[in-house]
């Protein structure tokens, strides 16, 4: 403890040294507002740093965003800002309250600060960017804040981004679910996926006809028809929306899902023959051979192999599907459509 409160005193005397205010008015510039000389909190650990308007400017109304009279200031406010070396630093300022001839007696907008939030701008992000790579406790307790500042850091950064984001161009789209919760709850995402460009368009509650729908009524017919490539899981109710809504779009069924409904068929076929085996009496051949049938070859185990190898002498119904499983993993190597066509046409 004692060797980290030497390093907060040794970087905030460099701080103090390159001039806090001096550094702040070239990241964070709000013309019309003075930052003061930083200060040790009350606590001896963060860092305070008090701001005035600008002698003769006017405040701004948070209606309709014109400059109006302001008349009277409310309580000093804290606004926790970017930390310096895991040094906290807020910024504190008493807002005006404007008479608007518009909106009436309001409270001024700050460029800092956004409505009702205890964060700075600066801050949601710098909080919602970190929350990308850590979960939510975590980069409170590594930034010494609230889980609920992260949560509203993190709501208002995508609030942002649907507010200013723009769907003119949209040529290929994902769709794909992911459980939130128990008991088999799931989110509908849909997600563009342009060459060089792939970003999270719309995001669903449940997995259902309704649900998915909801996002070409979102966008419209007009985009609805651009697209060109859809590539979904074959989920039948994704099938019928996308045949519905995107006729002349492409649709790509990805591979993993292919290859897991190929793995769930020949799991079933050897767990009925294995029943079979039994109930007539014969050697339990497949006991014990399910992954030496669903794994791919190189992820085997050296037991495994051998446990396959033996296995593959005998003629059986799981022997015949695996072999045409494995059969298909040619399918993926062609680059033609021609010759892919033809191998599905020819192969038994």
């Amino acid at each position: 403890m004692a060797l980290r409160f030497i390093l907060e005193v040794f970087a905030f005397a460099i701080i103090l040294a390159m001039d806090l205010t001096t550094i702040l008015n070239h990241c964070s510039h709000h013309p019309g507002f003075v930052y003061r000389p930083a200060r040790w909190g009350a606590d001896k650990k963060s860092i305070e740093i008090a701001i005035r308007p600008r002698a003769g400017s006017a405040a701004i109304c948070s209606g309709c965003h014109q400059p109006a009279p302001g008349y009277d200031h409310l309580p000093e406010r804290r606004f926790e800002f970017i930390p310096f070396w895991g040094i906290l630093v807020s910024f504190l300022y008493r807002m005006r309250r404007v008479d608007c001839r518009n909106c009436g007696q309001v409270v001024e907008e700050v460029p800092w600060s956004d409505g009702k939030h205890q964060s700075t701008k600066a801050h949601m992000l710098f909080l919602a960017r970190w929350a990308r790579k850590l979960s939510w406790k975590e980069t409170a307790e590594s930034f010494h804040t609230s889980w609920d500042r992260v949560c509203g850091a993190v709501e208002y950064v995508v609030a942002w981004g649907l507010e200013h984001r723009t769907m003119e161009s949209i040529r290929a789209i994902g769709v794909d679910e992911i459980q939130y919760a128990k008991g088999h709850k799931y989110l509908t995402l849909v997600y563009q996926i342009d060459a060089g460009f792939t970003r999270l368009l719309w995001v669903g509650k449940e997995r259902t006809i309704a649900s998915f729908e909801g996002f070409f009524t979102a966008i419209g017919k007009q985009l609805a028809a651009q697209i060109e490539f859809v590539c979904s899981d074959m989920w039948q109710n994704y099938l019928d929306v996308i045949r519905d809504k995107c006729p002349q779009a492409l649709h790509i069924l990805d591979r993993f899902h292919i290859v897991a409904h190929m793995n769930k068929a020949l799991d079933e076929i050897r767990a009925a023959e294995a029943r079979k085996l039994v109930q007539e009496g014969n050697a339990p051949l497949l006991k014990k051979t399910r992954w030496c049938v669903l794994k791919r070859k190189e992820n085997l185990t050296a037991k495994q192999q051998h446990r396959l190898r033996d296995l593959l002498r005998y003629n059986l119904q799981t022997v015949r599907a695996y072999l045409l499983k494995e059969d298909f993993q040619q399918f993926w190597k062609y680059n033609s459509p021609y010759w892919a066509g033809m191998f599905l046409d020819f192969s038994p």
